[in-house]
């Protein structure tokens, strides 16, 4: 039987969210490297981290920074992560402004080449006539994306590759993460 895989977005509909800002060291300086944490590989333990909200507003289990798009959850979705994807992500501990609770940074690890480009709406790689030659190959645009679940292999959370924003995961932790009762977080399958 085929897996399932689901894009795990944010969910902008929640009445009253808050808004994160960037991460930062406990002394207010902006982390160096902010594009490592959604590049899909290990990063070194970056030290005690805190967010600082753009907006305040009801606090989410699972969202996402607003310029890098770092994944943000809290305790319990993290317990989740910790259980059914361990070798998939990293956990990093960070303080969220106004929230007695613990939250943690949450990286993928993994890239895998699965776009389907034929079954996605529109799938385009960058090419040297548009003048990116750093970006070659890549893709450039990706609508409705679609997976090949066959080239996943065991990976349970990934980023596909030459297309790093979405931050997928498979059907079992989705269902896990819904039973939890996860706020912010929507599915979208892939």
């Amino acid at each position: 039987m085929p897996r399932h895989f689901f894009e795990l977005e944010f969910d902008v509909d929640v009445p009253g969210r808050w808004y994160l800002r960037e991460p930062t060291d406990m002394e207010g300086q902006t982390v160096s490297d902010i594009w490592a944490f959604v590049s899909g590989r290990a990063v070194t333990e970056p030290g005690r981290l805190r967010v600082p909200l753009s907006r305040p507003g009801r606090p989410l289990d699972f969202d996402k920074t607003t310029v890098a798009g770092t994944p943000i959850v809290s305790g319990r979705v993290a317990s989740v992560f910790r259980e059914l994807a361990p070798n998939d992500v990293q956990l990093f501990p960070v303080e969220v402004q106004g929230q007695a609770e613990l939250y943690y940074l949450l990286n993928a690890v993994h890239v895998i080449r699965c776009i389907d480009d034929a079954a996605c709406e529109e799938a385009r790689l960058w090419t040297l006539a548009d003048g990116r030659p750093d970006k070659v190959g890549e893709y450039h645009v990706v609508s409705g994306l679609r997976i090949d679940s066959s080239k996943v292999g065991d990976e349970v959370v990934f980023r596909p590759w030459g297309y790093l924003l979405p931050l997928i995961v498979d059907g079992d932790l989705k269902d896990a993460l819904e039973q939890a009762g996860i706020v912010g977080g929507r599915f979208d399958e892939v």
